[in-house]
């Protein structure tokens, strides 16, 4: 476990206090503020070094779509200025309370090094594919910048992908740009009412091969009891989201009982809740799971599971991630990973205590050529290991 946290006041602050820890051999824990301490698995750190205090936002072009801030921002701070001109962060990252318990928001530098989102990715891709650049500093504590603040930018090595999904091993965020875009006017649900699993993610890819623009399509399996639900989502203009959710309950109707949520809250807060994985219904002592399979394989993973136990589960992403719940055991974690590698797919531990995480595999196991290019990565950036080490892979 960490100890005393440094939580720099200037870029110059912490790429000083990173040089030191590396000079000394001393890792970090690296953070914002810490929402996602329970997420992959626990660094054994003397130091925490919080970029907390590196806040606001210090370019925002709306009419060129583009905003950058701090690395330590707060989500919520940046969602309230690009609302006020209509416009909203695409990759739509979760809030991190309902799964972590977490009583502050996450911040801006904590998303993207988690490479975190929401429903939308399956049409508007992931949170890293929206980061333009980014400034951040390396584990010898050199200050760099990668990308740039235009949409039209040609910047050689991508770096910014690199340090996305990162989880703060190669480097600690500073500043972010990410490209933003017009928050759509109007939300609506097509609801389906289906026979079980595989019927349900039918219908939410028949759904994302409609011309409807489907930005949504998420599975709750269990709803209260009455079965399976698929959920489509539809966002534009008023007019044309009404239009194009009345078509297509109508060319879903035959694949099962089909309704409409034509209330822009009401779709909006059952979205936000697919987001947050608030239908999965973990409890506070439950291991969390992620499986990213391709969508027609869900199903036997979801059989695989319930077989071991493990009953709780939600898809997202047209079927493609299975959330799972369950007690934090090695037997439960087991089960979970042996019904990701038969069906072809990946698993993250999520969410888990310190005594599961460490002693587990959180995420799967690299090729080795890529495990390779992963070392030299990591001995360029971080040579003397000080980033966040172990929280990705045990001496890693």
């Amino acid at each position: 476990m960490s100890g005393a946290t440094v939580a720099p006041a200037s870029e110059e602050e912490l790429a000083e206090a990173v040089a030191d820890a590396a000079r000394n051999g001393q890792p970090l824990t690296v953070e914002g503020n810490g929402t996602k301490r329970a997420m992959l698995r626990p660094v054994q750190a003397a130091r925490t070094l919080s970029t907390r205090n590196l806040t606001g936002i210090t370019l925002y072009k709306p009419q060129e779509l583009i905003l950058s801030a701090r690395a330590g921002t707060p989500l919520p701070e940046i969602e309230a200025a690009l609302a006020e001109r209509g416009q909203h962060i695409i990759a739509e990252p979760p809030e991190p309370g309902p799964l972590f318990g977490a009583r502050e928001p996450a911040t801006l530098g904590g998303v993207v090094a988690t490479n975190l989102s929401g429903p939308r990715r399956i049409s508007a891709g992931a949170m890293r594919d929206h980061v333009m650049g980014i400034r951040a500093v390396t584990g010898t504590g050199e200050v760099f910048r990668n990308g740039g603040r235009v949409l039209k930018n040609v910047t050689g090595l991508d770096l910014c992908k690199l340090l996305s999904g990162s989880h703060g091993t190669l480097g600690v965020l500073t500043e972010v740009t990410l490209k933003v875009l017009p928050a759509p006017e109007r939300s609506a649900t097509v609801a389906l009412r289906v026979l079980d699993l595989p019927a349900g993610v039918r219908a939410l890819s028949a759904g994302l091969g409609s011309p409807y623009g489907v930005s949504g399509a998420a599975l709750v399996p269990d709803d209260g009891g009455r079965g399976p639900l698929a959920l489509l989502r539809i966002e534009d203009f008023a007019e044309s989201v009404a239009y194009r959710a009345g078509r297509l309950r109508d060319e879903l109707a035959g694949m099962g009982e089909a309704s409409l949520v034509a209330d822009v809250d009401e779709s909006r807060g059952l979205w936000r809740r697919v987001r947050d994985a608030e239908p999965l219904g973990a409890e506070p002592g439950d291991a969390v799971w992620r499986v990213s399979v391709r969508p027609t394989a869900g199903p036997a993973v979801a059989r695989a599971v319930r077989a071991a136990g493990l009953a709780r589960l939600l898809f997202d992403w047209g079927g493609g991630l299975v959330w799972i719940a369950g007690p934090p055991t090695a037997e439960a974690h087991a089960a979970v990973v042996a019904a990701a590698r038969t069906e072809g797919g990946a698993f993250t531990l999520f969410r888990a205590p310190d005594s599961l995480r460490a002693a587990v595999s959180v995420l799967p196991e690299e090729p080795g050529p890529l495990a390779a290019i992963v070392r030299r990565v990591k001995a360029a950036l971080d040579p003397a290991g000080v980033l966040n080490p172990g929280r990705m892979r045990a001496g890693a």
